[in-house]
């Protein structure tokens, strides 16, 4: 934990401070708190931090804590997942504009091309060097750059394999913790579409998940995002799920865990607001994702009774009547 107090001049040090913090990847625990998973590098980097604050007249110390509480503790690695997720999201979009801009008349000469990936990269290098507990988005990224790149994976829709799910009957499948709209509707599909009999669990990475399990949302799992596409429509396409109801709950998922806006689901904010309120009222990860699969249950039989909503109408201006 770094705890630090800046003085007011320079005017410039405290947007310093704050662009190293965000370099190390620290997260704020609470105003001018930061901390780092504790490793040799965390504390180093954290100690030259406090030297060029004391050097610049303000007062910094560095602690070592423990955590008492193990719901804050998984808390706190969700927010360090939340953040580096965010930046993964952030480069993902620069690159689908990269890839818009490509494909238009005014194209970049390749050299510019070819630098511009080369900084994307760097960029998806910074990214993982402090993504400390595997956050969703990463895959997403590099499909878009080996795209981008000409070396295949490209972003489009997941491969429809329509692969039988015999294979995934009975099975224990593992997520991580404090499951969000893309691990709860995964789950509920799993379930109602693949493994009626499934189990779920949780464990912060795919290396850590019990033998024999099927590991789903998380880097390196077996079903995780691909390309463009969220885990949901992953595996909407590897068991050639296209029920319509299910398509449209796929185009909410993927605008409310990729907040790219792709699809325009209306509905998108209002399940975005109930899932957090699901976060909010269930401390145990288990009832939650309980909640989840029960929220998407709900949506789907809601789904499958209405007709899609079709495009919002065009406002037209009433023609100017003039008197004669």
């Amino acid at each position: 934990m770094l705890v630090h107090q800046l003085p007011a001049s320079p005017s410039n040090l405290r947007v310093r401070t704050w662009r190293r913090l965000q370099e190390l990847g620290a997260v704020a625990l609470k105003q001018s708190v930061y901390v780092l998973p504790d490793s040799a590098e965390a504390r180093e980097d954290f100690e030259w931090l406090k030297v060029e604050i004391q050097g610049s007249g303000g007062e910094a110390s560095v602690f070592l804590a423990d955590a008492v509480d193990p719901a804050a503790d998984a808390e706190l690695v969700e927010e360090f997942r939340r953040s580096r997720q965010a930046a993964y999201a952030v480069l993902a979009a620069e690159l689908q504009r990269s890839q818009r801009s490509a494909l238009s008349k005014s194209r970049k000469p390749m050299t510019g091309r070819r630098d511009q990936l080369t900084r994307h990269r760097q960029r998806l290098a910074a990214i993982e060097k402090i993504d400390f507990f595997g956050a969703a988005g990463r895959d997403r990224v590099q499909a878009l750059l080996s795209a981008a790149e000409g070396k295949g994976g490209g972003a489009g829709a997941p491969a429809k394999t329509g692969e039988s799910s015999g294979q995934y009957t009975n099975r224990l499948w593992v997520t991580r913790p404090l499951p969000g709209v893309d691990r709860m509707s995964s789950a509920w599909l799993i379930r109602r579409f693949i493994d009626p009999a499934a189990r779920f669990d949780f464990c912060a990475d795919a290396q850590a998940a019990p033998a024999g399990s099927v590991s789903f949302d998380m880097f390196g799992g077996e079903f995780t995002h691909r390309g463009q596409h969220c885990t949901f429509e992953t595996l909407c396409a590897h068991f050639a799920i296209a029920e319509p109801a299910v398509l449209r709950l796929a185009q909410v998922v993927h605008d409310v865990d990729l907040k790219d806006g792709y699809f325009g689901a209306p509905d998108g904010p209002t399940v975005g607001a109930a899932i957090e309120g699901l976060q909010l009222a269930c401390a145990d990860d288990h009832a939650l994702l309980e909640q989840g699969i029960g929220l998407f249950e709900a949506l789907y039989r809601s789904f499958a009774q209405q007709p899609a909503p079709g495009p919002k109408p065009v406002a037209r201006r009433r023609p100017t009547i003039r008197p004669k």
